[in-house]
């Protein structure tokens, strides 16, 4: 699926124009999927229990998408908490060690990669999910959803129910820890 660009004016206007209809959530699904899906990714560490997730995810939200509401949150902030609380719920069931990316080599490299850089480029994917396991759990779930939903902090405070302000400050700290521990290799 293309890579699409949100706008989120067209997203109010999708969502405000007929909110049960399932043409509509249809648009949203196609937004926000590669979303979703790549959140659950970074999350858990097989490629199958992130795409089982992220239907479980959609199941849910098409089940509840005639009670949304788009004056209490956004589609996204919405989205997002239901994936969120999904995960949690599966860690719980699962009691998973591993919480973070496990992000293969050709999900992140180009077909014109040569064989050295597809290698350097493995090696830092693999010095980075090191980096990031020594993050505690909730500077782990602030990452995932700032780099892999790529949502606002103010989103992401609704979701996780944190302030604004505290979702930038643990950002900015659990960053520098990252650059500060990656950069030690």
């Amino acid at each position: 699926m293309a890579n699409r660009q949100v706008n989120t004016e067209n997203v109010r206007e999708v969502v405000t124009s007929t909110v049960s209809s399932a043409e509509e959530f249809g648009r949203l699904y196609e937004i926000y999927l590669p979303k979703i899906y790549q959140y659950a990714r970074y999350r858990v560490s097989e490629k199958e229990v992130a795409e089982d997730l992220t239907s479980d995810i959609f199941n849910k939200a098409l089940d509840g998408f005639k009670r949304f509401n788009s004056e209490k949150a956004s589609f996204s902030t919405w989205i997002f908490s239901i994936a969120r609380h999904s995960i949690i719920d599966y860690y719980r069931k699962h009691a998973k060690e591993s919480k973070f990316i496990q992000s293969t080599e050709s999900e992140n490299s180009l077909d014109s990669d040569s064989p050295e850089e597809k290698l350097s480029r493995s090696e830092e994917i693999d010095r980075l999910r090191e980096c990031i396991l020594k993050l505690n759990d909730n500077e782990q779930e602030l990452i995932s959803l700032k780099f892999s939903g790529g949502i606002t902090n103010r989103e992401i405070a609704r979701i996780t129910g944190l302030s604004e302000s505290n979702v930038g400050t643990i950002l900015c700290r659990a960053i520098r820890k990252l650059r500060d521990d990656f950069s030690g290799w």
